[in-house]
Parts: structure tokens; sequence; C-alpha cells
């Protein structure tokens, strides 16, 4: 790992770089999808199992007729390696990862295991960043492919990586960032998750695959910059269209014409306030992070929304967690392309 490095779990270095920095798979991307749990045969498993196996990671993109996936033994092995095998398919003749998550999620992922979407989202991100050396940013980035925990605390807007607390959580190893989290509003104890500012933002990089640094996303504070920067540069390489986003404390606009919720929470709610319905402020309160964005060409705009802002709004459910939908921008930005398609 260089001294730039991050992510490197994701297996970026495993492909190779195509047009625009994106990334295409080669075989030993394919294996590390094939060295998932899911699919190392177990002890148990059968002669045919481990055939299949063994045949896919000596030649992932090899053909595999239905039969020797009827033939194996147990149930759940049959779905698991017909499941990854569809996903396979649809990848392989897409000439980047960034062009089979954009198809992906246009023709619908019903039947794809969330663990492979993630897998590949957690590439794409990894793609879109590349060459990025703002901690904030990148830890910001974290965002499109593992969930959080969020709490609100003296003026801070906290997220910190869900699986990490949990973890915390089963080994008593909480302090009080863990705390807050699980129980928001809980009085602090001692802090045994670094949240991540400007005197330890160097170590970032080669902690990046610990997951182990919170982030402030409230108003003025760092995270909520790197939160509307990450965003700036993950439509850039996946969409390529230049937009500025800023955050904002509220919407006020009585001009009110689009808007794209990053997850399914604040979907809901941005949706029931653009209609006019009334929202209990405790659901409101639910907003953790308001961003506006604006097109630098316009001409790519469809011409109702054209040099007005698109609202973009981050959310908690009720149990606190922070599930952000990066995909939510692949139907919700209001590009022209969008509409000459549909």
């Amino acid at each position: 790992m260089s001294p730039g490095d991050f992510w490197v779990a994701s297996g970026h270095h495993l492909c190779d770089v195509v047009e625009h920095g994106r990334l295409a798979a080669t075989p030993d991307l394919w294996r590390a999808f094939l060295a998932r749990p899911e699919l190392i045969p177990p002890e148990e498993a059968c002669d045919a199992e481990r055939a299949l196996h063994a045949a896919l990671m000596a030649d992932p993109a090899q053909p595999v007729d239905p039969a020797r996936i009827a033939a194996l033994a147990d149930a759940d092995a049959q779905e698991n390696f017909t499941q990854f095998l569809a996903f396979r398919d649809r990848v392989v003749p897409q000439p980047s990862l960034e062009e089979a998550w954009l198809a992906l999620y246009r023709e619908g992922v019903d039947g794809v295991p969330p663990i492979l979407l993630q897998m590949l989202t957690h590439l794409v991100a990894r793609a879109a960043l590349e060459g990025e050396g703002d901690p904030f940013v990148l830890r910001a980035g974290e965002l499109l492919y593992r969930a959080q925990r969020a709490g609100i605390h003296q003026g801070a807007t906290l997220l910190a990586d869900e699986e990490v607390v949990e973890m915390r959580g089963r080994d008593g190893g909480f302090g009080a960032l863990g705390q807050l989290l699980v129980e928001a509003g809980a009085p602090p104890r001692e802090v045994e998750l670094d949240v991540l500012n400007e005197m330890n933002g160097t170590a970032y990089h080669g902690r990046s695959d610990a997951h182990d640094f919170a982030l402030d996303i409230a108003e003025g504070r760092e995270g909520s910059r790197g939160v509307s920067r990450m965003l700036e540069r993950f439509i850039r390489h996946m969409f390529g269209e230049e937009v500025e986003i800023r955050a904002v404390p509220v919407i006020e606009d009585r001009a009110w014409t689009w808007h794209v919720g990053l997850d399914a929470e604040a979907t809901a709610i941005a949706n029931d306030l653009w209609h006019g319905k009334k929202v209990r402020q405790e659901r409101l309160a639910r907003i953790l992070w308001l961003g506006v964005l604006e097109f630098r060409d316009a001409s790519r705009v469809l011409p109702r929304v054209a040099g007005r802002p698109v609202y973009l709004a981050l959310a908690m459910d009720a149990a606190n967690r922070v599930r952000m939908k990066p995909q939510n921008l692949v139907a919700g930005l209001p590009l022209v392309a969008k509409e000459a398609a549909a």
C-alpha cells in the first residue's frame, strides 16, 4: 500500500484503468468476488461444488451451463452461484465497471445480492475519488457504500460506521461516541472512536479500510464540506457532469422545482414537503444534511429545471441509521438525456 492509497479492500488494484479513469474488471477481480465466503465451498461441500468453484477460479469468465448448477447438492450453493453468474454476465459486456453500475440501476437490480452491489459501488466510488488527498472528502465517500449510525450531541452531527459501532458494542469497546450512536442523547463517558479533524486527518489513508473515524457533518464543519466535494466528484466521474454543490441549513424556496433524496428516508420527507404536506418536527429533525446542486452547463438540464437549484437531502431513519443510496442520482438528476430516453 502506497502512502497515498486508500480503500485497498475495494480491490481497485485488481482492475484495469480505462478511458476517463474508469475501471474494467480483470480475471483477478472476479477471483476476489469468488473468494467471498458465500461462494467458497465449505468442508461439507459436494464434489460438484468444489469442481465448479475451482473451474471458475481458473477461468472466471467461462460460461457455465445451468446443468452444472443443478448438479450442486446444496440448494444455497445453487442460489449463490446462480446469482453470482447472473451478476457477472451483466457486468462483463459493459466497457467499464461504471457503465455496468449505471446499467444495473437503470435496468433494475431485482435478484442481485446487496453484497455484490456494495462491492461494485465500493469500486466505482474508489475510482471517482482517485487522487483525492482531503481526508474529509474521502471519509464522506464511505457513505456511498457503507451504512452509518448517526448521533447529534452538543452541536455535532456525527456519523460512524454502523459495522464498527456494532462490533465495538459486542466487545464492550463502546465509549462515548458509540453510546451516543446507539442511544441518541445519552451522556458521554469516554471517547473511543476518533472524530476526524485537522489534527488526525493525516492518519486517514492508513486507517481507511478500518472505517473507524467518525465524521461531523454539522453545518459549517469540514465534514459537511466533504460531503459536497465528494458528491461533486462522484457525479463528475459517473455522469460526466460538472456540478457545484454547497451545503445549506434549510430550503427556503417558493419556486422549489427539483430535489433528490440521497436515501429512502430523505426521499420520503422531501417528497412530503414538496407536495405541501405537514411534516412533524421530530421527522424533520431526521434530515442531517441539505445541499444545493447547480450544473455548470445549463443546456444539459431539463428546461423546467434549467437555472433552478436542485436540492439534495440526506437523513437518518427512526433507528438513527443512515443508508445513502447513490443510485438515486441515476434516475434523480434532471438531465436532458434522461427525458429524451423516456
